[in-house]
C-alpha cells in the first residue's frame, strides 16, 4: 500500500518533541521490519514499515538545516490482509537536501539507536557534474528456517554480510532476485507466501542496512514461485502482490500489459531499467512454444525505446538471470531463449546504445561478462550469492565472454562506483566476500 498525503503540516518543534517523548517503547514493540527507504527522487521519498499487529503508521521529518520545520505523511492502517506493512511517502522535500524523519505507530514515536535519515537527490543538470556515488548488489538470499528447509545443514548463512554492506554506506541497494527463496510449503498458500516475505524480512542482522540506505529490487524464480518458475505459475497474482508489499519500488509501468513488476528510476546521471523475467516467461520444457519468450515483445519494445531515448551516461538493465553468457546452462537466457535473446542484443547494436551494463543474480557464483559488437560494448555483471549456498561448477562452464579473474564461487556482493566530470565519467566495479574484503576491481 502506497499512501500520499493531500497536505503537509509544519508544527512547532515544542509539540514535535512533545509527541516524541510520549510512549516510545511501547511504539518500538509494534514495528516487526524496518523501516526500510524505499525510492528516491529530488521531490519524494518512500519508506517501508511492517508491523506486528494493526496499527495507524506515520512519518514525521524534517530537514536537519530546520528542525522547526515538521511536517507528516498521510498515515496508513497496516492490516493482516497485507502482513500488517505499508509503505509511506514523504513527499514535501526540495532537492539535495538532509532530512531526518520519525516513524509514529498509534500516534508514538518509535525509538531507534541512531537518528533515522535520508538526502534526497540533486538538481545538478546545468549546473555541475554529476555527484560521485556508490550502490551495492547482489542476489540470491537464503534465511534459514529448519521446520520448513530440507533435513541437513541450512542452506543459507553467514548474515553479517548485511552488515558489512551496511559499514560502507552506499546511496541504495539493487536486490537483483531470488531475494528470499520460497519453501514448497509455501507457495501454494497466500499465507504461506506472506510468511516467507516476513520471515525473510525480519533477519537481524538486516535492519541496520533497510534504514541506512535506499532500497530497488526485482525478482527472480524464487520469489516469484517455485524453482525455475513460469508464466504458468497459477498463483503469480499472489506473489506479485507480495512483492509490491514488501518492496518499496517506484510504480511498475507496462500499462497495456499483463501486470508484472518490471519499472525502473533514474539516479544521477545513470538510469536503471528493471525487468520482469518471470511473468512472461514461456516454459523451458514447451515443444510447441513458438516463439519461446522470455521477457515478451511488450516488454522490450518498453525497453528499446528507454534505452534509445535515455539521456543517461551509464544504463544499467536489471534482470535475474546471466544475459551475455554463451555458457548455454540452466536458466541463462541463451538456453532456452536463445532467440528472443538475439532479437534484444541485436537492437541494442543497431540502435548503437552505449555504454549498456545487464546487472544480473540467479547464478550462486559471481562473474563479469564482455560483449564487443560492431562498436558496441556491453558489460553483465552477475553478483551471486549473499547468504544462499554457492555453486563451484560454473568455473568451466564455457563462458567465452568472462573477463578473465572475476570469477567467485563464495558468498559475495557488489558494488558499482560512478565518478569522474560528465565527459569522462568512469565506473568501478568491486566484488567482496562476506568478511568485507575486496576480491577484485575493474573500471570501465
Amino acid at each position: 500500500m502506497i499512501v500520499s498525503p493531500k497536505y503537509s503540516l509544519r508544527i512547532p518543534i515544542t509539540i514535535g518533541v512533545l509527541f516524541l517523548v510520549l510512549g516510545m517503547s511501547f511504539a518500538q514493540k509494534q514495528l516487526r521490519s524496518g523501516p526500510m527507504l524505499g525510492y528516491n527522487t529530488m521531490r519524494e521519498v518512500a519508506v517501508w514499515v511492517q508491523t506486528d499487529s494493526e496499527a495507524e503508521v506515520a512519518l514525521r521529518y524534517w530537514p536537519l538545516s530546520d528542525v522547526r520545520d515538521i511536517r507528516f505523511s498521510a498515515s496508513a492502517k497496516t492490516s493482516v490482509k497485507e502482513a500488517f506493512t505499508a509503505t509511506l511517502l514523504a513527499d514535501s522535500l526540495q532537492e539535495g537536501t538532509a532530512y531526518e524523519y520519525q516513524v509514529i505507530v498509534n500516534g508514538q514515536a518509535i525509538r531507534t539507536r541512531d537518528p533515522l535519515r535520508f538526502t534526497t537527490q540533486e538538481l545538478w543538470v546545468f549546473r555541475k557534474d554529476p555527484p560521485e556515488f556508490t550502490f551495492a548488489l547482489g542476489s540470491c538470499v537464503y534465511i534459514n528456517e529448519p521446520a520448513y528447509d530440507r533435513p541437513g545443514k541450512g542452506y543459507g548463512g553467514d548474515y553479517s554480510i548485511f552488515n558489512r554492506i551496511d559499514s560502507m554506506r552506499p546511496s541504495f541497494m539493487l536486490w537483483l532476485g531470488d531475494n528470499n527463496y520460497l519453501r514448497p510449503g509455501d507457495f501454494q498458500s497466500r499465507s504461506g507466501i506472506y510468511h516467507r516475505y516476513s520471515h525473510s524480512r525480519q533477519v537481524r542482522e538486516m535492519q541496520p542496512m533497510l534504514r541506512n540506505m535506499h532500497h530497488y529490487a526485482i525478482w527472480d524464480d524464487h520469489d516469484y514461485g517455485p524453482n525455475d518458475s513460469d508464466r504458468s505459475y497459477v498463483h503469480k497474482n499472489w506473489t506479485r502482490e507480495a512483492f509490491g508489499h514488501f518492496w518499496a519500488n517506484p510504480p511498475a509501468h507496462h500499462p497495456n500489459l499483463e501486470p508484472g513488476i518490471g519499472t525502473g528510476f533514474r539516479y544521477n546521471d545513470a538510469e536503471f531499467f528493471m525487468l520482469d523475467n518471470r511473468t512472461f516467461r514461456a516454459p523451458a520444457s514447451c515443444k510447441t512454444c513458438n516463439p519461446k519468450p522470455l521477457l515478451g515483445d511488450g516488454q522490450i519494445e518498453w525497453l528499446i525505446d528507454a534505452l534509445s531515448s535515455s539521456k543517461a551516461t551509464y544504463k544499467f538493465i536489471l534482470i535475474g538471470g546471466q544475459v551475455l553468457s554463451s555458457a548455454p546452462v540452466w536458466e541463462n537466457y541463451v538456453h532456452h531463449h536463445a532467440a528472443e535473446r538475439k532479437v534484444l542484443l541485436d537492437r541494442i547494436v543497431a540502435e548503437g546504445i552505449e555504454n549498456v551494463i545487464f546487472l544480473s543474480g540467479d547464478r550462486h557464483h559471481t562473474e563479469l561478462s564482455k560483449m564487443d559488437r560492431e562498436g558496441v560494448t556491453m558489460y553483465d555483471f552477475t553478483v551471486s550469492p549473499l547468504t544462499s549456498g554457492a555453486a563451484k561448477g560454473g568455473a568451466t562452464e564455457g563462458n567465452r565472454h568472462r573477463v578473465e579473474g572475476t570469477y567467485v564461487a563464495e558468498r559475495n556482493f557488489g558494488t558499482i562506483t560512478l565518478s569522474g566530470p560528465l565527459k569522462e565519467r568512469v565506473a568501478t566495479l568491486r566484488i567482496y566476500n562476506e568478511s568485507g574484503k575486496m576480491l577484485w576491481e575493474r573500471t570501465l
